[in-house]
């Protein structure tokens, strides 16, 4: 008898199913932030270089184009709190099977970003690459 009044007792049963549960929903919480941030910051990356293309459109030659990106780049109001103007190198090239279009390519060192300081496991590139690719003249 006195076995039967363990066996019926609930009252640490929320405490252990919480213990059990909580590391890992707090687990899942966290890295579904951490993968929002670096989403949001490859997301700004790829909208520059778009918005970079479409301004190098203007350019007659190569090394105006060229001119065209790094003044955009340098100039640009992207308001973005993790992204560092400073760690994003470009670089434009004509497309070598096509002369017809050109390549603006950015490349952003994303290793200040604080997800690489709070998690190790299942990590993304630190090296966020995007490019845009336009016809010359446009349409």
């Amino acid at each position: 008898m006195p076995f039967h009044r363990y066996t019926s007792n609930n009252s640490g049963a929320a405490a252990v199913e919480f213990a059990l549960i909580a590391p890992l929903f707090f687990l899942t919480l966290l890295s579904l932030v951490a993968y929002g941030i670096y989403f949001s910051a490859a997301h700004s990356v790829q909208q520059l270089a778009a918005d970079a293309a479409r301004t190098a459109v203007a350019g007659l030659n190569e090394t105006e184009r060229e001119t065209l990106v790094a003044d955009f780049v340098n100039r640009s109001t992207m308001n973005h709190a993790l992204i560092d103007k400073t760690r994003l190198s470009l670089q434009v090239q004509a497309d070598p099977s096509n002369p017809n279009q050109f390549t603006v390519s950015l490349s952003y060192d994303a290793s200040n970003l604080p997800i690489f300081n709070l998690f190790t496991y299942a990590m993304p590139e630190k090296q966020i690459r995007r490019f845009a690719t336009v016809r010359v003249g446009g349409i």
